[in-house]
């Protein structure tokens, strides 16, 4: 079974809004076990939007839009699902007195336009609305249809879980789950990632393996079709305990864990606090720290000359080489703050590199001890920054966890 997902709206071509309808759908279908083959975009245009359905019918067995059913001049989707399955628009009494039941309850007055929305097409399988003015359909097409919910989220939720989603089991008996495993990495790139698994991307169609990159972190998806959830879950298993094996540490959380999260529950375990000093990076390893790890952290100072570590008591001058600062702020933050950890950044222009180069030194001090890590960085500033703070946390999960 394949589905498409049409969703309608030139707001969306335009970038006025995201479209959050789509992910919600794609993660209901997978969970139904129903497999969602593509994803359409289409402005508000009858001729361009009766093309992509036709197509999508052609391809797909289940076919679903969103938006376009308004009772705007520009809500042209019923128009164009009763063109591209060849029937006439048709007057819909009872849709009618929905809608005006609907107005009447909340003591609006109904608008002449509001009848636009009665009309669906001929032969389709009307869904009344509860939570809103625009009334759903289905058009049944041989062995396929075309599934017409509106554009506003709170209305496709409740229509999608409490009608589409029980049509489709019965009509198409579906069984089976969908289940997805989201391993979270840091520290390799996605090609060097890729290359490592290379073999695990291509061999097989169930489960499949994707990768997904990120400023600094990059995850790997594992898509299993089973029975049943056990079953999905079961074929999962040796996959993911394969990319651990071959990847390592690199491997830091799976689905909703964060490197926040994993941090704070080291700090916790350890009893601990940690307080950051920031020489470059403005402050965007403390922002991830103050939303993330709660009580684990113990504060951070902003540095924006490497005069300014005086303030902490440290002498930059006393350290030979870029990280040697690093590791000093790292052990005067420490000692400021009164925090078991110290973790500190510094930032330093690479002299006549083409284009522009950042060294980015990463220290943490605990136990007495110092570990710091360089990289050179090209980019704009605001992402480098965000690559920093991510593995700023990354290098200060490391140091604590067991292998630190």
């Amino acid at each position: 079974m394949r589905a498409e997902i049409v969703s309608v709206g030139s707001e969306l071509l335009l970038g006025q809004i995201v479209d959050t309808n789509s992910a919600f759908i794609a993660r209901e279908f997978a969970a139904l076990g129903l497999d969602l083959y593509y994803k359409t975009t289409v402005g508000d245009n009858l001729v361009r939007l009766e093309a992509a359905l036709r197509q999508a019918l052609g391809r797909s067995h289940v076919v679903i839009t969103t938006g376009g059913i308004g009772p705007t001049a520009d809500d042209i989707t019923r128009e164009a699902v009763a063109a591209a399955t060849d029937r006439e628009l048709v007057f819909s009494q009872a849709l009618m007195d929905q809608i005006e039941a609907f107005f009447a309850a909340r003591g609006f007055k109904l608008s002449p336009s509001n009848r636009r929305q009665a009309f669906i097409p001929a032969g389709a399988i009307p869904v009344e609305n509860p939570v809103g003015t625009a009334p759903a359909f289905i058009v049944e097409v041989a062995d396929r249809c075309v599934i017409t919910l509106p554009g506003v989220p709170r209305e496709m939720q409740h229509l999608l879980k409490s009608r589409v989603l029980p049509y489709l089991r019965q009509r198409y008996r579906l069984g089976g789950e969908i289940r997805l495993r989201v391993l979270k990495t840091v520290g390799l790139g996605e090609s060097r990632i890729g290359e490592a698994i290379a073999d695990l991307m291509e061999k097989s169609k169930n489960p499949t393996v994707g990768t997904l990159a990120h400023l600094g972190q990059v995850d790997i998806r594992i898509a299993a079709k089973g029975a049943d959830s056990g079953e999905a879950e079961r074929l999962i298993e040796p996959v993911e305990a394969e990319i651990r094996r071959r990847l390592g540490a690199i491997v830091f959380g799976v689905d909703s864990d964060t490197l926040e999260s994993q941090v704070a529950a080291l700090l916790r375990a350890a009893g601990a606090q940690a307080a950051v000093a920031e020489l470059g990076s403005a402050g965007a390893v403390a922002e991830r720290f103050s939303t993330g790890i709660g009580e684990g952290f113990a504060g951070g100072v902003n540095l924006v000359r490497p005069e300014d570590a005086a303030r902490i008591g440290a002498e930059l001058g006393a350290a030979a080489d870029p990280q040697g600062k690093a590791a000093l702020l790292a052990q005067a933050v420490r000692k400021w703050s009164g925090a078991a950890v110290g973790l500190a950044t510094y930032f330093e222009d690479v002299a006549g590199s083409s284009p522009p180069v950042t060294l980015v030194c990463l220290a943490v001090a605990h136990d007495g001890r110092s570990e710091t890590r360089e990289y050179r960085f090209g980019g704009d500033l605001p992402s480098l920054r965000i690559r920093c703070a991510t593995l700023a946390l990354d290098l200060l999960r490391r140091a604590l966890g067991p292998a630190g």
